[in-house]
């Protein structure tokens, strides 16, 4: 049975007629209305065009999606400060670029006995004929998980800016068996062969974390399925699940329904317990709902991540105006709590990444979209430099608190380097025994970021080329022990291997630096690690930028650019006109 456009025009006015309760945040509820206060004028930390909130706390991002030439962007937001409050709502921005953002009113906020005590994440499903849905958790009044259904109230807008919910909420009340907080964070649904509907909802029932799949025929009544489509005895509590489709043959992404042989799936979830997102590629089989993976969450570091870093909560939607797949995640804070409340606001999103299958089919590739490239200012270049053990190359004549930078490495013929099992090593934990410091044949070698010009501060994102008992082994890491003079912050070194043969490809990096962010990608992306800084030293007009080697032995920089990155359309109120 496949839903009609007819029928869906039908179920919409049934529900604005009939099962709808209307609600503006700020008018239903102005206690949810932001605190305007005045937030210190010295910033140092706030980001130019990595999409934020102009104050307070935000984290996951809920519901991204493409409508009527508009990007919507929702997320998790406190309206009453700068930590994670007792009461969550729906903040709502959008876009005609990914890039520029006006921030509107919230979507959701508490309303009725379904999430009288926090609206937490869900995602948007656009139905046939061009109807978006949300799907959300909401916090009820006896403080149990249940899962709401809201709706525009306007179709013919495109800002989308009010939201109406169903009267009949919840749609999905907490199963028998599992604990009322352990239950949340519905997926885009997707549509099977026969018509129905399905979602996911994150879970764990004693120490085993699943994902609860839901069906319905109409997208009001769900069923709960007889078994989990995915479960895992070896993680615990799912958080913000996502389950989506990616072409095996070529790098456009596929609208979330899509089921046929030029597939495979994606189960990603975020785990609560160390709060990393991982996933899995395999096949779904519609009719016996089941989804068969090609490797299982061994909850060790060899496990599958779409970044090795800061980056939680992740979220992807299927850009229909580009056909492309575009992922965002939430990149928390790694200062204090009171760090947070002295600047007013906390959390910021990656910059939104088109995401697709790599030609190995072993893994899911990442690269910012393109639209980052139009902020693209002044460029400094370097060419086929040689590195000698010990050298720093200053970037000079850009701004280095604010860049975009490409490079490749090129290395000599390849001799005896030092040996590692990588089956047998944890690449985090080998950043960290071996620093940007600490020299070996083949590295260090990469960029030094956020730096002070005697290097006091710096942030280093570099590569060690390692022998294995049957290849060359690459190692990137992002390395902050020295980012930052400050004591009570974390200082986490992040490290990944990057699946390439250093013998017959360059050793390539881009790193998107942004005043407290560093988000880079190697090898095209298929490894990508993202940290949050906070150097003391390197204020806007006193960071530096270098390319350094510091291992024993040479390399080259075949090719280097450098851009100064000008700021994105970030409006600085909770409200703004936005013109069509």
């Amino acid at each position: 049975m496949e839903i009609s456009p007819v029928l869906i025009v039908l179920l919409c006015c049934f529900l604005l007629s009939n099962g709808i309760q209307y609600e503006a945040c700020y008018q239903t509820n102005p206690n949810f209305q932001s605190l305007q206060v005045s937030l210190p004028a010295n910033q140092p930390y706030k980001t130019s065009y990595h999409f934020r909130p102009p104050q307070n706390w935000m984290n996951d991002p809920n519901g991204p999606m493409y409508y009527k030439g508009v990007y919507h962007l929702f997320y998790q937001y406190n309206p009453l400060g700068p930590l994670f409050g007792d009461i969550m709502i729906w903040g709502h921005s959008v876009s005609y670029d990914l890039i520029n953002w006006s921030h509107l009113n919230p979507a959701l906020c508490p309303s009725g006995s379904y999430d009288v005590n926090s609206c937490w994440s869900g995602s948007a499903t656009i139905l046939p004929g061009n109807k978006p849905f949300i799907l959300y958790t909401g916090i009820d009044a006896n403080g149990n998980q249940v899962q709401n259904l809201a709706m525009p109230e306007n179709l013919s807008d495109p800002l989308l800016k009010e939201w109406v919910k169903f009267s009949g909420n919840p749609v999905m009340p907490t199963p028998n068996g599992v604990k009322g907080d352990m239950f949340r964070d519905p997926t885009t649904a997707w549509q099977g062969p026969d018509g129905r509907w399905r979602v996911i909802v994150g879970s764990q029932i004693k120490n085993k974390g699943m994902a609860i799949l839901y069906r319905s025929w109409d997208f009001i009544r769900w069923t709960m399925f007889e078994h989990p489509l995915y479960s895992s005895e070896k993680t615990g509590m799912w958080e913000c699940p996502d389950f989506f489709p990616v072409s095996i043959n070529g790098t456009n992404g596929v609208e979330t329904s899509v089921q046929n042989p030029s597939v495979k799936h994606v189960l990603k979830i975020s785990l609560f317990s160390n709060l990393h997102d991982y996933y899995v590629l395999g096949t779904y089989d519609p009719e016996m709902e089941t989804f068969s993976t090609d490797t299982d969450f061994e909850g060790t570091s060899s496990d599958l991540r779409f970044d090795y870093g800061k980056f939680y909560a992740s979220k992807t939607f299927f850009d229909s105006g580009k056909n492309r797949r575009i992922l965002w995640a939430w990149v928390n804070e790694s200062d204090s709590t009171e760090d947070a409340i002295q600047k007013g606001w906390s959390g910021v999103q990656s910059v939104p990444r088109r995401i697709w299958l790599d030609k190995s089919g072993k893994q899911l590739v990442q690269w910012p979209v393109e639209e980052i490239e139009t902020l693209r200012g002044k460029q400094v270049s370097i060419h086929d430099k040689k590195l000698e053990s010990g050298s720093v190359v200053k970037l000079s004549g850009i701004t280095a608190s604010q860049v975009d930078v490409e490079v490749e490495f090129e290395l000599p013929a390849l001799e005896e380097a030092e040996f590692i099992d990588p089956a047998q090593v944890d690449p985090q934990q080998l950043c960290s025994d071996k620093n940007a410091s600490v020299q070996s044949m083949y590295g260090p070698f990469g960029l030094l970021t956020l730096a002070t010009e005697d290097l006091t501060e710096r942030t280093a994102v570099f590569f060690r080329i390692f022998k294995s008992p049957n290849n060359y082994v690459v190692l990137m890491c992002s390395d902050q022990s020295r980012s930052s003079l400050k004591k009570d912050i974390d200082k986490t070194a992040y490290g990944a291997f990057v699946n390439i043969d250093p013998r017959h490809e360059k050793v390539s990096l881009r790193s998107l630096i942004d005043h407290s962010i560093v988000e880079s990608f190697a090898a095209g992306g298929r490894t990508c690690i993202t940290a949050r800084v906070y150097p003391v030293l390197t204020t806007e007009n006193e960071a530096h930028i270098y390319a350094f080697n510091n291992g024993t032995q040479s390399i080259v920089i075949s090719s280097l650019n450098a851009w100064s990155m000008n700021k994105a359309h970030l409006s600085d109120s909770e409200e703004e006109s936005f013109e069509l």
